[in-house]
């Protein structure tokens, strides 16, 4: 094994523990717990759930992985607060599209070299990649890897 593979199987074994937790923190919420409040005025767990989905989805094409699977969930959970939209989808359909969103991106990371992990993504154009090449597919995993982790403690310390 390469030391660029080994890098890469790293940081996709760290993908994988972070959605794992994060799995295992929501679904076993009650929807009474998903709906509410972490904070007196702040995000539900739903919310973050959602949001976090829906960041997911947006790696698809970010990677340049294929269309994204859910790009309504954008609407609801990226470009609105909590408690702004009335249609908030159930836990259990939430769950659904995590474990959806979740999956094909698994089997895409895997389909993966080494190389194409150190190519650009596909939010930056050639030239922005050749002044900043550390501005990659890897990047942005290990970015979103951050992300997950990020909101996951906001709903473990609230909810424990």
């Amino acid at each position: 094994m390469t030391t660029e593979q080994l890098a890469i199987d790293s940081a996709l074994s760290s993908w994988k523990l972070v959605t794992g937790r994060a799995d295992r923190t929501f679904s076993k919420l009650s929807e009474e717990q998903l709906f509410k409040e972490i904070v007196r005025g702040r995000n539900r767990p739903i919310y973050i759930w959602g949001h976090i989905t829906a960041v997911h989805d947006a790696l698809l094409t970010i990677l340049g992985l294929g269309e994204r699977l859910h790009p309504e969930l954008d609407a609801i959970f990226v470009t609105a607060s909590d408690k702004t939209v009335d249609m908030v989808p159930s836990g259990a359909v939430l769950k659904g599209y995590w474990d959806e969103i979740n999956t094909r991106l698994y089997v895409e990371f895997n389909r993966l070299s080494a190389e194409d992990w150190l190519k650009r993504h596909m939010s930056m154009s050639d030239e922005d990649y050749a002044k900043d090449p550390l501005r990659n597919r890897l990047s942005v995993l290990l970015s979103r890897t951050n992300h997950t982790s990020f909101h996951l403690g906001q709903v473990i310390l609230a909810t424990n």
